[in-house]
């Protein structure tokens, strides 16, 4: 039988979402396949971050294609943009605290492309008078990774509906970062 590598991707990071410290053994039965069968595909837990690594860099990519972040307002744009992602969100809570994929010369060149395309969007933004000034663009991404990924524990965890995800998110966010009128 032959074994669907995205399939057990998947598997993988819906395990790891819920269960970070899951062991490789854990990980194939959730996968439905044996632990030798996952370590042909991934010769250990590194291989099989590694490759959910890649598989967060092209999901987050590809949301950045379909929210369309350099038309319309900035705002509307980071709207479209959470939507686009919460589908991810879990994976990439997960991938958030695997500091080893942050560090050194190692690091995938596809978070900087996400990155840059993040600190554009917040930049424009600032550039229209959306956003305040005081808040750098690196900030702004940074503070949407980590509402990202904790909005994605707190619904794993049951703690906040999944339909509040966009929601909550984005108006934390915007709320904190739209420009005020001065008195």
């Amino acid at each position: 039988m032959a074994v669907d590598r995205e399939q057990v991707l998947r598997g993988a990071a819906a395990l790891l979402t819920r269960k970070s410290t899951a062991t490789m053994d854990e990980v194939a039965r959730a996968a439905g396949i044996s632990r030798a069968t996952l370590h042909r595909h991934f010769a250990g837990r590194d291989a099989l971050v590694r490759a959910l690594e890649s598989l967060g860099i092209a999901e987050c990519e590809a949301a950045l294609a379909a929210a369309r972040t350099d038309e319309g307002p900035a705002a509307e744009a980071v709207r479209r943009l959470v939507r686009e992602m919460e589908s991810s969100a879990g994976l990439l809570a997960f991938l958030y605290t695997e500091n080893q994929l942050f560090e050194g010369e190692e690091q995938n060149e596809g978070w900087a492309r996400i990155d840059a395309a993040l600190t554009e969007l917040f930049r424009r933004g600032q550039e229209s008078g959306e956003f305040r000034i005081d808040l750098t663009p690196v900030w702004l991404t940074e503070a949407l990774y980590g509402l990202l990924a904790s909005g994605a524990w707190a619904v794993a965890e049951g703690r906040v509906a999944r339909n509040d995800f966009t929601h909550m998110i984005v108006e934390l966010l915007l709320g904190g970062a739209l420009r005020r009128e001065e008195p």
